[in-house]
């Protein structure tokens, strides 16, 4: 109902900010927004990344955020890819065996891209940021 929303939001931002406070990462990478074909799903997944988001910055920690092209761009090589191919291709990379849950898949395809942007920023002295800008 309309009342448990907003606590599950508070219990969102405070899981969060546990594991942050245990394992104390240096930055958070996120997805953007998409367009949803339910708009009240589209707005509370909105209000949950706002939720991530404030985790992270009030640790001071930078948010970078992906869009969902970007990503299956830099995991597939397709910025089309569907679900699948991206969950294989989690499987590939990262040698696991067995069907892999989207939502992990999801998880596990942004802190990849990340990571991708973080060393091809490094390679040619730019910030991450500024990576996917520069196309």
């Amino acid at each position: 109902d309309a009342e448990s929303f907003p606590l599950r939001l508070k219990l969102l931002l405070d899981g969060l900010g546990e594991i942050i406070e245990t394992y104390q990462p240096t930055e958070v990478a996120i997805e953007k927004v998409f367009m949803a074909r339910n708009p009240d799903s589209a707005l509370k997944l909105g209000q949950a990344r706002g939720a991530a988001m404030c985790a992270a910055v009030m640790r001071d920690l930078p948010v970078h955020e992906y869009a969902a092209k970007e990503i299956k761009l830099a995991v597939v090589g397709k910025g089309s890819a569907d679900k699948v191919q991206v969950q294989h291709m989690i499987g590939v990379m990262l040698n696991l065996h067995g069907k892999i849950q989207a939502d992990a898949a999801d998880a596990l395809a942004v802190a990849i891209t990340h990571a991708h942007v973080r060393a091809t920023a490094a390679r040619i002295g730019v910030s991450a940021r500024e990576v996917w800008s520069r196309k």
